[in-house]
């Protein structure tokens, strides 16, 4: 198998965090064995939803990190240069100033950042999510849906035809924090209203697209999803093998999405398994996966989502190989 693999770099550039794997893919397959996986929370997506702008600030906490990634590419390249894909999602489409960071990344890790339509990002994600589900414990079609800082990417597909229908709306974690919650004590049940009604309308613009009646399996992923499996299994600290492919009822969303609405930014970051950078803004994540499960667990086969680990960044190491 070792000679079929093709060694690959991925880099997902979000709102929130970016990621960098560095895996052996098989060509045929997509399947990966990861070499190396990092993350930094570098909040790209700063005050963008206001501004239309990449922050001064937010670039250059970015292009460190990128730096970061260069040297970690380097080394784990075995002496030979190796592919390497860097898509940039929701914060960078927003960006007036989006060239500004283009060049900057272009510069530090010689390609030119590929700013992914929303469907685009919808159907990596779904390649990444669906690769090692088993697909003889879960029902399709399978709704995997992608809460990211920026947005939230709705795919229905099947283990046969691939992708049904995908939709891409505004409504991430950090989107949503600044646009209703944000504050240093906890949100208010005014705050929380607010963004709740935000959210179904939202909701409702990805069903004009995606029949969400339709999924039988609901798969979640990204940071938002993955930290709630932590919090669900109650982790003390944040172990991947552990929370991929667990699952989560809507009861057990319901129960931590109160409680983390209930506390201060200060409070989240006492939670196990919650990452400092998240601490602000994983309430509002929170709200967008329990809204998301009351509107479709009526037809799911079992109502819960299935967490997976696997994601947008495996999809583009996969279309990479």
């Amino acid at each position: 198998m070792e000679g079929m693999t093709k060694r690959v770099a991925a880099i997902d550039c979000g709102t929130n965090s970016i990621r960098l794997l560095i895996a052996d893919v098989h060509p045929r397959t997509g399947r990966a064995t990861d070499v190396v996986r990092e993350m930094r929370i570098v909040r790209l997506g700063e005050g963008v939803d206001a501004t239309g702008r990449l922050a001064p600030a937010a670039l250059e906490r970015t292009f460190a990190a990128c730096l970061e990634y260069q040297d970690l590419i380097e080394r784990n390249s075995g002496g030979t240069p190796i592919p390497l894909r860097f898509v940039a999602t929701s914060a960078t489409r927003d960006a007036e100033n989006r060239q500004e960071f283009v060049d900057g990344v272009k510069g530090i890790l010689g390609v030119e950042p590929y700013v992914a339509t929303g469907d685009e990002e919808a159907r990596f994600s779904f390649t990444g999510a669906t690769t090692e589900l088993p697909h003889d414990r879960h029902h399709a079609p399978y709704l995997v849906i992608d809460i990211g800082g920026g947005s939230t990417e709705f795919v229905l597909g099947d283990g046969r035809s691939g992708v049904i229908a995908a939709r891409s709306v505004d409504m991430g974690c950090v989107r949503m924090y600044e646009r209703h919650l944000k504050s240093d004590g906890a949100p208010t049940q005014g705050q929380i209203k607010a963004a709740r009604a935000d959210i179904e309308k939202l909701i409702d613009r990805a069903a004009e697209a995606v029949p969400l009646e339709e999924a039988r399996t609901l798969v979640g992923l990204a940071g938002t999803v993955t930290t709630l499996g932590a919090i669900a299994l109650e982790l003390e600290e944040y172990d991947s093998e552990r929370v991929h492919l667990s699952h989560m009822s809507l009861g057990r969303v319901r129960d931590i999405s109160g409680r983390l609405l209930g506390m201060t930014p200060e409070e989240r970051k006492a939670v196990p398994a919650v990452h400092p950078g998240r601490a602000d803004v994983i309430g509002a994540g929170a709200l967008v996966l329990l809204a998301i499960m009351e509107r479709v667990a009526p037809n799911l086969v079992t109502p819960e989502v299935v967490v997976s680990e696997r994601d947008i960044l495996d999809g583009i190491a996969a279309s990479i190989a």
